[in-house]
């Protein structure tokens, strides 16, 4: 079972691996292996120093891998769903043979050959000990790295069972987005603690040994100093382990397989139908900003798009500025954050809406109305909270000086952006797979290197278009002259918001022209 499951993987992965994909998956793959690489050596230098430092800096390699393959599926879109569970709910298989298979099946890829190479490097630091810290190195490198995969299957499953509601699938948004943002506070703890962790103290040293990815480099330290109850007891602590994650992996694919998901908010039965006069015009384009304002509350994959954008750009200065050295000077502009990534998530509409894009190309006059209820649903979201953030941030950084600096720069962006994610939908989209179930966090397929690469240089052309706002701010710095530098702040808007018709206006030429071409380019896959 679980040789033909490793099979049919590398048969995928090996006819899906062609183009932009190809060149994404070896940039990656080598990334990961160079890792794994470092970490090897790193582990192999520090028993060459002694076994108790070799036993600490092994401890703390293993937990930041571990780490890794729990926060990585949710940032990158749900992990490894090559082989999903549902392709084989028909079969007659016992939930611990289907979980045996799907956990050997995830060995095969360049993600779990990474951490072999990483985790090897115990069995070679463990090589000059002897011959029986090098036997007990095999056995429990290999009971680690069943529990990192384990562990990291049991959570991602548990989390996806628990977000397969709509509300649930919010706090999943949230979850992602803080695990994003995870980068820099493990950074400047990373900063703090490897010094310590260099010098083997012992306040950090226990606790990082005694953890469950510690028993491991633990049992071979204790087969190399005669520590027979550490040993003997850390292996089988690790295999009991193993043991019932391996269980409640199997419980969770029962679960998942047999629980549909669903889209669906609660029901609110009994409640009146009250009639609500709409503060939107009664023109076309009030009715597609209005379906458009539906779309992005009601659609979870656009919610979860939007909202994740928005988190990110105001925590990056945040965790900046909490960071010391220029992150102070970075948080009044979070504003101009949240405009760009907002700007560079969302620049696919039409792929989200995939074929039903067909009733905008053949209906008469509605490009024009489609393109520019857009355009102010975008801006009716994303604008009052950036608005809000360049308003209340510099004065609660203390840097007043910057306030024409954001309102200058702030609406110029807002409309560049509100044009450039239009342009970006009609000329460069890319089609999104229609989700069956699975898991939360896979937010489907990826735009591809040249799309992607395209979609970068769109934040720099943001800049670009504030440039009038700029000059006129760079001018009124050197010259200690205020009244120029609040002069950019009208001539922002008056950029914007010409940016904004022009951009949409070609836009919607666009999608009048090649509204089929588009259509053949968003057509969902399974």
């Amino acid at each position: 079972m679980v040789g033909v499951l490793i099979r049919m993987k590398l048969r995928v992965l090996s006819h899906s691996l062609s183009g932009a994909r190809a060149v994404s998956f070896g940039i990656g793959a080598l990334v990961g292996l160079v890792a794994g690489v470092v970490s090897l050596f790193l582990v192999v230098l520090g028993y060459g120093q002694s076994v108790s430092i070799g036993t600490t800096l092994a401890a703390a390699m293993m937990l930041v891998w571990t780490v890794g393959w729990l926060v990585g599926p949710i940032i990158m879109g749900g992990g490894d769903e090559t082989l999903r569970p549902e392709n084989f709910a028909l079969l007659p298989l016992s939930p611990i043979k289907l979980a045996f298979g799907l956990l050997g099946a995830s060995i095969a890829g360049v993600p779990p050959v990474a951490t072999v190479i990483a985790f090897f490097g115990v069995v070679v630091g463990s090589c000059r000990l002897g011959v029986l810290p090098a036997v007990v190195a095999v056995i429990t490198t290999v009971l680690a790295l069943a529990f990192t995969v384990l562990l990291s299957r049991v959570v991602i499953s548990m989390i996806g069972a628990v977000l397969g509601s709509r509300r649930g699938k919010d706090l999943g948004v949230l979850l992602a987005a803080l695990a994003g943002l995870s980068y820099l506070p493990l950074r400047y703890a990373g900063q703090a603690l490897a010094p310590i962790l260099l010098q083997n103290d012992p306040e950090l040293a226990n606790p990082v040994r005694w953890l469950p990815t510690g028993w491991a480099p633990a049992a071979v330290e204790g087969a190399a100093t005669g520590n027979w109850l550490v040993a003997i007891g850390a292996p089988l602590a690790l295999a009991v382990v193993d043991g019932a994650l391996l269980w409640a992996y199997a419980r969770l694919l029962v679960r998942r397989l047999t629980t549909p998901q669903t889209n669906v908010g609660p029901s609110r039965v009994g409640r009146a139908k009250t009639a609500r006069r709409s503060l939107l015009p009664a023109t076309p384009v009030g009715a597609v900003i209005s379906k458009e304002l539906r779309m992005w509350w009601r659609d979870a994959r656009r919610r979860a798009m939007l909202l994740t954008s928005v988190l990110i750009g105001l925590f990056i200065p945040v965790f900046s500025s909490a960071g010391g050295r220029g992150g102070v000077v970075m948080l009044p502009f979070a504003g101009l954050w949240v405009v760009a990534f907002s700007m560079l998530q969302v620049s696919n509409l039409y792929g989200f809406d995939g074929t039903s894009v067909w009733h905008t190309i053949v209906t008469p006059g509605a490009a024009r109305a489609d393109v520019r209820g857009r355009q102010w649903a975008w801006a009716l979201i994303v604008g009052p909270v950036a608005i809000l953030a360049g308003v209340l941030l510099p004065g609660l950084a203390g840097r007043e000086w910057a306030y024409p600096w954001v309102l200058g720069v702030l609406p110029a962006m807002l409309g560049g952006g509100a044009g450039c994610m239009l342009l970006l939908s009609v000329y460069w989209a890319f089609p999104m797979p229609v989700q069956r179930g699975g898991n939360p966090f896979n937010q489907g397929n990826r735009p591809g290197c040249s799309r992607g690469l395209i979609r970068l240089v769109s934040m720099v052309s943001l800049l670009v278009i504030a440039l009038p706002s700029l000059l006129l701010l760079l001018i009124g710095q050197l010259e200690s002259n205020p009244l120029v530098s609040w002069l950019a702040v009208p001539v922002g808007v008056a950029t914007g918001a010409f940016t904004a018709w022009w951009l949409g206006r070609l836009a919607a030429q666009r999608l009048l022209d090649r509204g089929p071409e588009l259509l053949a380019q968003v057509k969902a896959t399974a």
